[in-house]
């Protein structure tokens, strides 16, 4: 839609469930801790993973949503002829002010649907990570939450530790 120009590239949409819905707009410390978390990332994986910010997971015909950040295996076009899918994605990660709620309610579910084996919610009304995995029938059968000071580490990453305050300090 927005290559016929009905919509702009820079609409902030995402497509949920057929739906296209508007999303809010991105505040300072959201997109400060984005921008934390994609230097943190970028050194700690290096070329072991693709670190994509604020693009687009194709979730079976009727979503994709466009995480804050994704975690991907490495391909060599990265992704150029395809967005990546669920079996591509290391690591999914939401950071939730206002959204919290669609967050919750709305992307995580689809994300356990879809098999996506780790979610991270950075919760800033709490402060805190919600690390979702185990996606079993829909949900995902572990929940952590990390606060200030704990160290949380990815499935597909497991030597590499941070601490919450890397990202929420």
């Amino acid at each position: 839609m927005a290559e016929a120009g009905i919509l702009s590239r820079r609409d902030k949409l995402e497509l949920i469930k057929g739906e296209i819905l508007h999303m809010s707009p991105i505040g300072s410390r959201h997109q400060a801790i984005v921008d934390k978390m994609t230097r943190l990332f970028n050194r700690l994986v290096m070329d072991d993973a693709i670190v994509r910010v604020q693009g687009p997971i194709q979730i079976e015909n009727w979503s994709e949503p466009e995480p804050d950040l994704i975690l991907l295996k490495p391909q060599d076009d990265f992704y150029a002829n395809h967005h990546p899918t669920p079996k591509e994605a290391l690591l999914l990660i939401e950071v939730a002010d206002s959204s919290l709620n669609f967050d919750k309610e709305l992307k995580l579910p689809i994300y356990a649907e879809a098999g996506i084996e780790e979610y991270w919610i950075i919760n800033l009304q709490d402060d805190q990570i919600e690390i979702h995995r185990s996606p079993e029938e829909g949900i995902y059968k572990n929940i952590t939450i990390a606060k200030n000071n704990d160290f949380v580490s990815c499935l597909n990453f497991p030597s590499l530790s941070i601490n919450v305050n890397d990202i929420l300090g």
